[in-house]
């Protein structure tokens, strides 16, 4: 895990997702991208260059956030890209190859009810890459918990565990894996593959309405550092993720949460 990319928002809590950010790249040796995306409508007949303008301000913000923060020695380039911020992740990641995106789970959200803001969201629904969901104010502290839940133990990509793999490998963590036996589970979804398996440091299987309800039940009990899930074709968290806003009685998570892409 060499590129890990942050989108930056106009929030209280971008200074705090960018110093996990730093913080998690410093323990890996790891290069951070700052991004942040804009847009600009110029007038016709105006002679003023309006993209330059917000161009040169985004970038000068984004300095002011790195020069915020303790860089920890940690290599950090800046972006700041003209369109969506969905269309811009995908362009950086085609470039760059980016391994991981860390972001603030509120994003621009003001509402105290939303868990996963819009931004967040609409990365996690539209783009391909893992994701680290930061929770609001949350310190960075090394992983050595790691709560998995899912529903099935069928794994079919190769490459959906990479980030998980190398966290565990990096920081000797320790991984509970939680299967949740949902409504109209089958049998091949109580097999757990094999390099699942290899991951395990304890199994429990549970039997619940969602993935979700799994979770709450025995998140307090294992006390993680971090919660992984995986988003897939269909089950509850693929449902969860169409929207690009989570509310909290939706998903909720008080530690950051590690979404995996299985493509």
């Amino acid at each position: 895990m060499q590129h890990i990319l942050v989108p930056i928002g106009f929030t209280e809590n971008a200074q705090n997702t960018l110093q996990y950010a730093i913080d998690f790249a410093s323990e890996i040796n790891a290069k951070v991208f700052i991004f942040r995306a804009y847009s600009a409508h110029s007038k016709a007949g105006t002679i003023i260059n309006i993209d330059n303008i917000i161009a040169r301000e985004t970038n000068l913000y984004l300095r002011t956030m790195v020069n915020s923060v303790d860089k920890k020695n940690v290599e950090i380039k800046l972006i700041a890209a003209k369109g969506s911020v969905v269309d811009s992740v995908t362009s950086i990641d085609d470039e760059l190859r980016i391994d991981l995106i860390i972001v603030n789970a509120k994003s621009n959200a003001i509402k105290e009810e939303i868990f996963l803001g819009k931004t967040a969201g609409s990365l996690v629904k539209k783009t391909e890459v893992p994701i680290l969901a930061i929770p609001e104010g949350y310190k960075y502290i090394p992983v050595k918990n790691i709560l998995m839940a899912f529903k099935s133990g069928v794994i079919k990509s190769k490459t959906v565990l990479y980030p998980l793999q190398f966290i565990v490998k990096k920081f000797h963590s320790e991984v509970n894996l939680l299967l949740v036996k949902t409504p109209n589970y089958s049998q091949e979804d109580l097999i757990i593959h094999k390099y699942l398996k290899k991951l395990q440091t304890t199994l429990t299987v549970t039997e619940n309405a969602t993935t979700f309800q799994g979770v709450l039940e025995h998140i307090k009990t294992q006390n993680p550092d971090m919660l992984c899930v995986f988003t897939r074709k269909s089950g509850f968290f693929k449902k969860l993720w169409e929207k690009n806003t989570i509310l909290k009685e939706e998903f909720f998570t008080n530690v950051p949460l590690l979404i995996l892409k299985e493509k």
